[in-house]
């Protein structure tokens, strides 16, 4: 399998640094990282992510719903997995939403989250495994 390009959009510092040391140790490379909507807004288009991981509170009040759908408008075909403790306020049909991982989560729990995001950018057919929470349905 091929390395991912990520963005991480998580507004406690230490967490995207855990995330990144994460996904990098994993094989991946972090193109881009955020901790909120307006620093969703400001990244540049190139590098181009394949996937996000996006939390749903993020700095100064803003949303990791709003900037989900930003980073699908930017990067159409993204795939976006939200990393959160508010796994069930995730809107059902949020273009490029594959599910969440629950925080706290486990190292081990984030590289099996990232083998399978690597997985579905090879083969979007490939199932959502056991520790990722689907995205509730209307």
């Amino acid at each position: 399998m091929t390395a991912l390009a990520l963005l991480i959009v998580e507004d406690e510092a230490l967490l995207a640094m855990d995330i990144a040391m994460i996904a990098e140790t994993a094989g991946h490379r972090v193109v881009g990282e955020a901790a909120s909507l307006a620093e969703v807004a400001e990244l540049p288009e190139t590098p181009r992510p394949d996937a996000a991981l996006v939390d749903v509170q993020l700095l100064h009040g803003s949303s990791g719903i709003d900037a989900a759908c930003l980073i699908a408008q930017t990067w159409p075909g993204i795939t976006i997995l939200f990393v959160t403790a508010n796994p069930t306020v995730v809107p059902a049909g949020l273009t490029g939403a594959v599910g969440s991982l629950p925080k706290p989560f486990s190292r081990p729990g984030m590289m099996a989250a990232l083998g399978w995001l690597e997985a579905h950018h090879h083969d979007p057919a490939t199932p959502l495994p056991p520790m990722l929470v689907p995205i509730a349905s209307a």
